[in-house]
């Protein structure tokens, strides 16, 4: 697979200023402990509603410790590298303005505080998108739910979509506009399904999934009991695709664990400690817990869907935990293939052969585990081309004490674990890690990394082990694709502040050329970290409009953007991240140069034209067929 493993690793403190480090005493009992995975320990008798799927779910004997490999991680003050490590100087690159934007009258809910059950610990996404076609993003916000909710009770949490008021400020139109789902919420995929130029929302729900139409006139319809795509259990983060290349957007959504709210798995019995992470009786899950499928909802172009999830091979016949999946053309043959990020299981690379069908080359790609040979936890996906040299790389985010991967592209569907030569790898293990994206934040012309974290077990507030529930963002500064840097989380700064992280998407809310964060906060109002970076690097955006044979809003399409010696690729995409969709515009830092030589567009169907662009720092808009042809 290309990846060289390695079997130690320790902590070195230039990546955390002040840091000092402790030891902790581990007692590691017998069988497969979760450290080898980022996950906890489950039930040491699965019950028949929990009995584990496929070859690398089996349970862990009940009482054994995992994940305490690793030293505990303090800052000068004694804090958890995690909640800590500030500096009191340097670079302010964002700010959290959530509070004066007005995003803080709305906030998330899921479950009780305490988290028994793994059901009310995983969060929701956010999705950035123009519902109303004025030019400008909007914020869709999915929130969880309670059992009381579900049963009656008490009243749903809802959903939020804040429109934005081109001020700074936003308004939450939610009610109005009819997207307030009031269901178990998860994750938020966004397309134009239909070709009819207004972008549709898909909420993947623990329950009924939810498919909102635009109504072109600020209100949605939900149609996806007529679409076909409702399914019923625990669906996460989807992602839209033309897998057959007939102009149609079609639908992937991962399915998690197969879940029953009346049977929820217990974390203890009898006093007996079923369920522990380093000892510390926790939820149980998701290893022991019997998988969710995945399902490919096939467009068929009259408003609803057909499930080829089989026959198309990708239905997930182990029974993974699926948790992000991204549609993006991975091996550039000009059709899309499809990544899916699993917890604590195999991740799936599946490479789409252009009859209706993929091939698994998840192993044989590199992309199932990581350098050591083994599965990781896997929360979200980052997409983006770190090296300026035409070809895909991938980022996946992780469970604590273990690092998060970094996947080299080397050309033709082959990837290289690079996180430890990269430098990213040892700053983000005491984190865990969920919605993350590759930005251009300060537009120096590469594509840098920011990562949203937070913890699913409030216990870990109450440990030594250098780890803590809301933790702050990393920013990882790419140097001209030879390494990437941490930056400092200047207090006061939105780097220094702490959430229970979860969905994360990324775009220009200012249309200023600067991109900014979204976060969608656990059980907390959302932040909103706007780009303040004091670069006064040149950039340009694109929005793209497909042909009569591509889909209307372009997803699947690459563009590359030439300017002297460099050259850039941005996708078009719906999904990735955790449960998330991004800005669907493409952004290009261009560093000092005030032109470009050259804009190429390789359009869904098969088309390939080149644009020319009279001046830089404007959003442009691209039509297919009004360039020239390449």
């Amino acid at each position: 697979m290309g990846s060289t493993r390695r079997t130690v690793r320790s902590f070195s403190s230039q990546y955390f200023p002040c840091a000092i480090f402790l030891c902790a005493v581990i007692s590691l009992g017998q069988g497969r402990s979760a450290a080898q995975t980022g996950a906890p320990s489950v039930p040491a008798q699965a019950s028949p509603q929990t009995a584990p799927q496929g070859k690398n779910q089996e349970p862990q004997a009940g009482g054994v410790n995992t994940g305490g490999v690793h030293a505990a991680v303090l800052d000068s003050e004694h804090r958890p590298i995690t909640a800590g490590g500030f500096v009191k100087s340097g670079p302010v690159l964002f700010q959290d303005v959530a509070q004066k934007a007005g995003l803080a009258t709305w906030k998330h809910t899921m479950g009780t505080p305490e988290k028994h059950y793994i059901i009310e610990s995983n969060g929701s996404g956010v999705g950035l998108l123009d519902y109303d076609n004025d030019g400008w993003l909007d914020i869709y916000f999915v929130n969880g739910s309670t059992v009381d909710a579900t049963t009656g009770k008490a009243g749903a949490p809802k959903a939020a979509l804040f429109h934005n008021n081109h001020d700074g400020t936003f308004t939450d139109v939610a009610a109005k506009a009819g997207v307030t789902n009031e269901r178990w919420g998860v994750g938020v995929a966004i397309a134009d399904y239909d070709n009819d130029g207004w972008p549709d929302i898909y909420v993947s729900n623990f329950g009924k999934n939810r498919l909102y139409h635009n109504n072109h006139d600020g209100t949605f319809t939900d149609v996806a009991e007529k679409a076909g795509v409702t399914l019923g259990n625990w669906s996460t983060g989807a992602t839209w695709g033309d897998y057959d290349g007939d102009g149609r957007l079609d639908l992937f959504v991962p399915g998690y664990v197969h879940y029953d709210m009346a049977n929820q798995p217990v974390s203890s019995n009898g006093g007996a400690t079923l369920c522990q992470f380093r000892g510390e009786e926790v939820m149980c899950g998701p290893r022991g817990l019997k998988g969710e499928p995945d399902h490919l909802f096939h467009n068929n172009g009259d408003g609803a869907f057909t499930d080829v999830s089989e026959k198309a091979g990708v239905a997930d016949k182990s029974g993974y935990y699926g948790l992000a999946s991204l549609f993006i053309d991975v091996n550039d043959d000009g059709k899309p293939d499809l990544l899916v990020a699993d917890d604590s299981t195999p991740n799936y690379l599946y490479l789409n052969k252009g009859d209706g069908t993929f091939e698994d080359a998840s192993y044989a790609s590199g992309y199932a585990l990581n350098e050591n040979g083994r599965e990781t936890a896997s929360m979200g996906i980052a997409f983006g081309d770190y090296r300026n040299n035409g070809l895909l790389d991938f980022y996946n985010t992780t469970f604590s004490d273990d690092y998060n991967p970094l996947y080299r592209n080397d050309g033709n569907a082959n990837f290289t674990d690079v996180s430890y030569p990269m430098g990213i790898a040892e700053p983000t293990i005491p984190f865990l890690g969920w919605g993350t994206a590759f930005l251009d934040f300060d537009n120096d012309g590469w594509k840098d990394l920011v990562v949203a974290n937070g913890h699913v077990y409030p216990s870990v507030d109450r440990t030594n082990w250098g780890t803590t529930l809301a933790q702050r963002p990393l920013l990882f500064r790419n140097i001209e694709g030879k390494k990437f840097d941490l930056m400092p989380a200047v207090e006061g700064s939105g780097l220094a502040n702490v959430y229970v992280g979860r969905g994360v998407a990324v775009g220009d809310l200012f249309n200023n050329g600067k991109l900014d964060v979204v976060i969608n906060v656990l059980d907390g109002h959302p932040a909103l970290l706007r780009n303040v970076s004091p670069d006064t690097h040149h950039w340009l955006e694109f929005k793209l409009i497909g042909g009569p044979k591509s889909p209307r809003d372009a997803v699947g399409a690459t563009v590359y953007v030439s300017c002297g010696a460099q050259r850039q690729r941005g996708d078009v995409v719906s999904g990735g991240s955790y449960a998330s969709t991004h800005d669907p515009r493409l952004h290009f830092g261009l560093g000092d140069a005030t032109s470009v030589d050259m804009v190429e567009v390789h359009w869904p169907s098969g088309a390939k034209e080149k644009f020319s662009i009279g001046k830089t720092d404007q959003i442009v808009t691209l039509v297919e067929g009004k360039g020239t042809k390449l």
